[in-house]
C-alpha cells in the first residue's frame, strides 16, 4: 500500500501525546465506570499503541510509522461486534490504530484495504464460536474528535 503523509514526526508525536493523555484520564476514570476491569484495559491497550507509535515516530519517518501501523492493524483479528471481555485489549488497540489513521488523514479506502485482510478471531487465535463483525464503520473513542 502506498501511503502519504502530509503531517510532521513533531506533529503526529504530538497528537500521540494528546491521545495518550486521554487514555491516561480513562484509566483514573475506570472505577467509575460498568465495568471497571474493561475499561481499564481498553485505555491500556490504547496508550500502549500510542505510546510504541510515538517510539516509531521519533525514529522514522511519518510515511514509515503509518505503514508501521497498517501492518499492525492488518495483524489485529476481527473481534468487533463481541461483547466477550477477553476481546477488550484487543479492541483498544483497534481503536487506538483506527484513531491514529484518523488523525494522520490516511485515505477511507487505504483503511478499507488493510481492514479486508484482517484475519477472523478463530483463524487468529483459535477461538471458536467467536462473533465476528467485517462492516467497515467502529465507533472512534473521543480521542478522534
Amino acid at each position: 500500500m502506498d501511503v502519504k503523509v502530509v503531517l510532521s514526526s513533531e506533529e503526529i508525536i504530538r497528537g500521540l501525546k494528546h491521545y495518550r493523555r486521554i487514555a491516561k484520564q480513562d484509566l483514573l476514570r475506570a472505577p467509575e465506570t460498568d465495568d471497571p476491569e474493561a475499561f481499564r484495559q481498553h485505555a491500556e491497550a490504547r496508550r500502549g499503541v500510542y505510546a510504541e507509535l510515538s517510539q516509531l515516530a521519533e525514529a522514522k519517518s511519518p510515511d514509515e510509522v503509518a505503514e508501521e501501523a497498517l501492518r499492525v492493524y492488518k495483524d489485529l483479528p476481527f473481534v468487533t461486534g463481541s461483547e466477550r471481555p477477553e476481546h477488550t485489549e484487543i479492541k483498544g488497540r483497534e481503536n487506538a490504530l483506527e484513531n491514529f489513521f484518523l488523525m494522520i488523514g490516511l485515505e477511507p479506502r487505504v483503511r478499507r484495504e488493510a481492514r479486508s485482510m484482517r484475519p477472523s478471531l478463530t483463524g487468529a487465535a483459535g477461538l471458536a464460536g467467536a462473533q465476528v463483525d467485517d462492516a467497515d464503520g467502529l465507533a472512534p473513542s473521543t480521542e478522534a474528535g
